[in-house]
């Protein structure tokens, strides 16, 4: 080092400005690309409750919530109190040999929360960290070797949880990936119940390295595309797992925490699994933090000797902030009543948009669970305007949904996302602490963006001109 470095606080005022150039020198410049493209290139300088704001006090509705992990809002007072507090009662933070008083408590109140299959906690630090667990825990305490998975679900990036994507353009170009790990379709019992008897894939059986499945990891609700299971799907999964010794882990990443309506998305079917994986809104969004919740069985047949106390775990894992941060989460999602007020905030957005696929040829769906909702777009009706949308998702699948999201952040201030890679789905994801009113203005600015974007020819030909001349400008 030849320079002594500047503090934050200097850092934050006086390199305000560079961060798109620092991205494309240091990080990752096809995301800038991106998001030039996307016109979404803002100076963001401050996030409040469900809002973004810019550097000119453009307060933004902000409907991604980091994926999610601002469920309690941005910068929540309680969870940076309770952050500060920790870092001034100078924790014996992370003594490795030996264990501390937070990430107990942390378990003991999850566990309060979640249903009796479970009864330990592995702390993580991230969602993909915790599906990894899960694997290991499960192929461990089964001593099989095939883990299922649902098509389209999105369970991480790291190699493991990869493993158990569904999505081809995550994993596409990083094989060979783990072995054993086999997809079905999701909503198909019939399928499953193939799968876990050995016809589908490997082969059926209980002893060690035999083939046997070990478990079926699924999102209750799936994230990519919000696509809900079909009536009976879950609960018949639970019963086909038990009955063929196979482990049930929900994916509660991001359907946890209230986001549904309920504080476990698994709540609404009443199911009981054997792990349940939880991350993003656990913190408030303050620090990294991940969890894997355990049935009793599973987890001491695991660990089951001193020799095999730390056989799994992560050096970060349950350290003082992170549980603190948790901590007050949980506090704040039971004090503002906000499993509550989700479910009643996502029924009033179902309410309030579900008609728009009578009004508009091209919305085929509105759906939703709780404050996890999307919206579905295919091709409008003959003539003309059909011909346009089949040729432009010729060129780029999916380009309508831009049409869609585009409008809604420049003039409407409004930010959400497509739900995943090549699709015409529009997904939001609104912190649980957002306003009744701004419900209504976002299903307000959606009609006013639809209604323009379903003239398909006029709308297409000045969206591609437009996304065109913001490549070349990314590009440069």
């Amino acid at each position: 080092m030849t320079s002594v470095l500047p503090t934050v606080k200097e850092i934050l005022a006086g390199r305000a400005g560079e961060e798109m150039a620092l991205n494309d020198s240091y990080l990752n410049p096809k995301l800038g690309q991106i998001v030039r493209t996307l016109g979404f290139d803002k100076q963001w300088v401050a996030g409040e409750g469900a809002h973004l704001i810019d550097s000119d006090g453009n307060r933004y509705l902000d409907l991604l919530s980091g994926y999610g992990v601002f469920a309690i809002g941005r910068n929540h007072p309680e969870a940076i109190a309770a952050v500060r507090d920790t870092m001034d009662a100078h924790t014996a933070n992370l003594p490795q040999l030996g264990v501390t008083l937070l990430s107990g408590v942390l378990a003991e109140q999850l566990l309060v929360c979640a249903p009796g299959s479970v009864a330990a906690m592995v702390p993580a630090n991230s969602g993909t960290e915790a599906v990894e667990a899960a694997m290991k825990i499960a192929r461990a305490a089964t001593g099989r070797s095939r883990i299922l998975f649902a098509e389209h679900a999105f369970h991480g990036l790291t190699l493991g949880a990869l493993s158990l994507n569904g999505n081809d353009e995550f994993r596409a170009g990083f094989d060979p990936l783990l072995p054993g790990c086999e997809a079905v379709p999701f909503g198909d019992i019939d399928a499953l119940e193939r799968a876990l008897a050995g016809e589908i894939g490997g082969r059926a059986g209980t002893g060690e390295g035999d083939g046997g499945v070990a478990a079926f990891v699924v999102e209750p609700v799936q994230g990519k595309g919000v696509n809900l299971p079909p009536d009976g799907y879950l609960q018949a999964a639970q019963r086909l797992c038990r009955e063929a010794g196979a482990l049930l882990v929900c994916d509660e990443v991001q359907t946890g925490l209230g986001r549904t309506g309920r504080f476990l998305a698994s709540e609404h079917w009443g199911l009981e699994p054997d792990l349940i994986c939880l991350s993003k809104a656990l913190s408030g969004g303050l620090v990294p933090i991940g969890a894997v919740l355990v049935s009793r069985a599973a987890f001491d047949s695991v660990f089951d000797g001193m020799e095999r106390a730390v056989r799994h775990g992560s050096t970060f894992g349950g350290n003082d902030l992170a549980a603190a941060a948790a901590l007050a989460t949980l506090k704040v999602i039971d004090d503002e009543g906000l499993v509550e007020r989700a479910e009643r905030l996502g029924g009033l957005l179902l309410e309030l948009t579900q008609p728009l696929v009578d009004r508009y040829e091209v919305v085929s769906d509105v759906r939703g669970l709780g404050l996890m909702w999307a919206i579905e777009f295919g091709a409008p009706e003959g003539g003309a305007r059909r011909s346009v949308w089949n040729a432009a998702e010729r060129a780029q699948p999916g380009i309508f949904s831009q049409l869609i999201v585009g409008p809604l952040f420049h003039d409407h201030r409004i930010l959400c996302q497509v739900a995943g890679h090549r699709m015409n789905v529009v997904k939001a994801l609104p912190s649980l602490v957002v306003e009744e009113a701004e419900i209504s203005r976002f299903a307000a600015a959606l009609e006013d963006v639809i209604a323009h974007a379903e003239r398909v020819p006029r709308a297409f030909l000045r969206f591609s001109l437009s996304m065109s001349r913001r490549a070349i400008a990314a590009r440069r």
